[in-house]
């Protein structure tokens, strides 16, 4: 076994005290390539290893292409994680957060991934959410960050807000209690002002994967249609509804309400005596996650489906019919304007809910091939109770002056009508929700408003305001901890000078997460968040990588942060990332995912400490591909660990040869392209096939390669075992070797005689060395017999001399005498023997 500890240590000390890899700045060819940052919850363990050697096995490759590569690392240390744990543990979320950050930054030294770590940054730290704070008063200047009360996703466990994003089956996203909603008032991000260049610049991301894209698009659910108002039986009160299919509004029977609707309560308690029922039914409506909810709006039995009626009626504008109103748990607050019609004939769910509740049930839409419509004209108006909801486009029946229309023209005809009557207009409307940002717990970015009597919401900037340390009970009580600390929360206002006090809510952790790739281009600076110039030479992040879980959460955030800087003249770019690559998932020998929480992780620590770092990368990425996921077996150790002692072993051969002096070998004879041409061919094709597959994310098979390579190097051993091979050959293969192995590979190059680091070389070129070859046919009496892949500038003597040694060759000349051998440069050569 070869000494991984003390190579590994060796050249871990070299890249640290030569800065190997400080970034270029300015760079003269950029590559700026990231991961998603940490979370620092523990020790990281091979699920994250696999991540960050996917990403230092190409920013290396890059570096060795010429590039001037950004590639750094930070930590994503706010959150209710850390909270949570140190509430466990009865320490503090930044004791509990800094240990496990200290804990880590050795393991990824440890592993030797080749981060610029002078560009490191934690987002707990002040000098970083200042810029975190200075980011949410540029919202709230541009009327993009305002307060409301609202219905709120409420976390039962960690006892504070979540986003939509967030609630996952009706659970916390991260503690997994349940979700209910909650009337509070809290702060939000107008990303729904960005909805439209949100979706329409999806067709930008090129090199975005297309099911991220698509998760994307449907989670921000565009919808054109119109918006109709319903007159309040018996007031002045107009409820519009938003409808995609206006078509069918002769066939409303009744309107559904949401729950959390400002006028669902209102006409709760004008219904009387039946105010108890009503209640109880938003209460438990509320009560349902998102998810659940949802799930009942597409289902079709009755027992799903239900509903309360508020005792009050609607007008239909165009019919004029009364409708009764209800209040129902599948309609969502945040889609449309909240109440919805109800068209039985023509919407299956609508259709369950009228049975169950004795509606009406009125057709107007029939398949153009309706055997009524055949046999009688005047059947257009008849009136049928139809056994299932016809959805599909068709003719428009008991629809007044629009009867006998297509309902695609009666689409547009409808809405052109209740423009032109005042009642309703044209409409796009979007599933994508305003980012709610606020929190109630104490480990996060302090929002930087302070609220006086006189003066309102007054921005703070006076930045950064700090987040209390030391003695703070940080429990969660249903509010923030901060409102308890006086010396924090009272403060005077900057307009008046009156009392007033700070905002106790801090923000949601992916807010840090939103604009961190912009610090690592410009840490150190104190006067902006990044200066415009280092965000013209770094800007977009060329790759970034991570994983699909976080399509409509951080990368959405994400691309909304970008774009409203951009739109500011703070970054020339309004995407943020050229390619994304989503990585699979690490599990365990039973296919569960790697994760703390359930026990099953493997550290990295103990696994670099027993194995060594480049085994270990090496092992983590020949699972398989890195965008599959991946089963870990502590057996896969061996196969890579064999694989890189033979190459050492070779590499050793060779330096011990009495003739190898001062990094080359004395002898000519020692020239691979007359003893073994068609090591040559091997040769190109490994550069070839590992190039190509580097630049596809095939990794796993580009360690294929390089064993296949080191394989055909070991047939070419002499019988005294002392290697043969030209120290390009092996140069060449420690090169292809340095991205995935990079210590041992600093370790080999430097014992090939070479004095500088592997990394400042140049990526191998298979052109160049096809042009160096040439492929020439060997014919025995103008025949063609065999071919020979060498040298261009081989000779005639050496070109005779391989092909005499060629088996199929000498078939066709034992026994018989060689009159002549003609040989045409790099084209071939025709040895001529006597017959018999």
């Amino acid at each position: 076994m070869y000494p991984v500890k003390d190579i590994e240590k060796k050249w871990q000390k070299y890249w640290e005290e030569n800065n190997t890899y400080k970034t270029a700045d300015p760079p003269s060819k950029k590559y700026y390539i990231l991961e998603m940052f940490p979370y620092p919850s523990g020790d990281l363990h091979v699920g994250h290893l696999r991540n960050y050697v996917v990403v230092d096995t190409i920013a290396r490759y890059r570096l060795m292409k010429g590039f001037d590569v950004l590639h750094p690392i930070g930590w994503d240390a706010f959150g209710l994680p850390a909270e949570n744990a140190a509430i466990e543990r009865e320490i503090s979320p930044k004791q509990w957060t800094v240990s496990n950050i200290n804990l880590s930054r050795t393991s990824l030294k440890n592993m030797g991934i080749s981060y610029d770590w002078n560009r490191e940054i934690l987002t707990c730290e002040p000098n970083y959410y200042r810029w975190t704070q200075w980011l949410f008063l540029l919202l709230f200047k541009k009327n993009l960050a305002y307060r409301k009360s609202a219905y709120v996703n409420w976390c039962t466990g960690c006892k504070t807000v979540l986003a939509n994003e967030q609630v996952e089956n009706g659970t916390c996203y991260r503690c997994h209690a349940q979700v209910i909603k909650k009337p509070l008032t809290q702060w939000f991000f107008k990303i729904g002002n960005y909805a439209e260049r949100l979706l329409s610049d999806i067709d930008k991301l090129k090199g975005w994967p297309e099911n991220v894209k698509t998760l994307q698009r449907n989670w921000i659910g565009k919808s054109t249609g119109v918006e109709i108002g319903f007159k309040l039986l018996g007031t002045n009160d107009i409820l519009p509804v938003f409808t995609t299919r206006p078509d069918t509004i002769y066939g409303v029977t009744f309107l559904t309400i949401a729950p959390e609707h400002p006028l669902a309560l209102k006409l709760a308690k004008e219904r009387g005596n039946h105010l108890a029922e009503v209640k109880s039914y938003i209460d438990s409506s509320l009560n349902l996650s998102e998810t659940e909810r949802a799930r009942i709006g597409r289902e079709k039995e009755a027992s799903l489906v239900t509903g309360v009626f508020t005792g009050k009626y609607a007008i239909n504008p165009l019919s004029g019919e009364k409708v009764k109103i209800f209040i129902a748990d599948y309609v969502s607050p945040g889609y449309g304007t909240g109440i919805i019609m109800g068209v039985p004939a023509h919407d299956s769910r609508d259709l369950v809910f009228a049975k169950k509740y004795n509606l009406p049930i009125k057709e107007v839409i029939v398949p153009e091939w309706s055997p009524e419509l055949v046999r009688d004209k005047f059947s257009l108006n008849k009136l049928r109770t139809p056994k299932e909801a016809f959805t599909d486009e068709g003719i428009m029946v008991n629809s007044g002056p629009f009867t006998g229309k297509p309902s695609k023209q009666g689409i547009e005809l409808i809405a052109h009508f209740v423009e032109q009557k005042g009642i309703g207009r044209r409409k796009v409307n979007y599933r994508l929700n305003d980012w709610l940002i606020s929190r109630q717990r104490y480990w996060g970015t302090p929002i930087p408003i302070i609220h006086c009597e006189t003066c309102g919401l007054v921005p703070d900037y006076n930045l950064p305001v700090l987040l209390p340390e030391g003695e703070i009970d940080f429990l969660p009580k249903g509010r923030s901890p901060l409102e308890d600390l006086k010396e924090f929360i009272n403060v005077k206002c900057p307009k008046c000078g009156n009392n007033a006090k700070r905002d106790p809510d801090t923000m949601d952790t992916f807010v840090d997460s939103t604009w961190y790739y912009l610090r690592y281009i410009d840490p150190h600076n104190n006067k902006q968040m990044v200066a415009g110039k280092k965000a013209r030479e770094w800007l977009p992040v060329d790759l970034y990588i991570g994983g699909i879980e976080h399509a409509t959460m951080h990368l959405l955030y994400f691309r909304f942060i970008t774009k409203v800087l951009y739109d500011e003249g703070i970054i020339p770019v309004d995407e943020p990332v050229n390619v994304l690559f989503n990585q699979g998932m690490i599990k365990d020998k039973y296919g569960q995912i790697m994760s703390s929480s359930k026990g099953n992780n493997v550290p990295i620590g103990p696994l670099v400490d027993k194995h060594g770092a480049d085994i270990a990368r090496l092992a983590i990425l020949f699972i398989g591909p890195p965008e599959k996921d991946g089963i870990w077996h502590e057996e896969s150790i061996q196969g890579v660990k064999k694989f890189l002692n033979r190459v050492y072993n070779l590499v050793e051969e060779y330096t011990r040869n009495p003739k190898f002096v001062g990094g080359t070998f004395q002898s000519r004879n020692h020239s691979i392209g007359v003893r073994k041409p068609l090591l040559y061919k091997t040769l190109n094709l490994t550069i070839k096939k590992v190039t190509e597959d580097i630049e596809t994310f095939g990794l796993n098979t580009a360690i294929s390669f390089l064993m296949e390579f080191v394989n055909e190097l070991y047939k070419t051993r002499a019988p005294e075992h002392q290697s043969t091979r030209a120290p390009d050959e092996l140069s060449t293969l420690v090169k292809l070797l340095a991205p995935f192995a990079p210590h041992l590979s600093e370790e080999l190059w430097l014992k090939l005689g070479h004095k500088d680091s592997i990394f400042k070389q140049k990526w191998p070129s298979y052109e160049k060395i096809q042009q160096q070859t040439v492929k020439i046919a060997v014919q025995v009496n103008a025949k063609v017999r065999a071919e020979l892949i060498t040298k261009k500038e081989i000779t005639k003597t050496q070109v005779q001399k391989l092909a005499l040694d060629i088996p199929k060759v000498q078939k066709y000349i034992q026994n018989k005498e060689i009159k002549n051998v003609i040989f045409v440069p790099q084209k071939l050569i025709n040895i001529v023997v006597g017959t018999d």
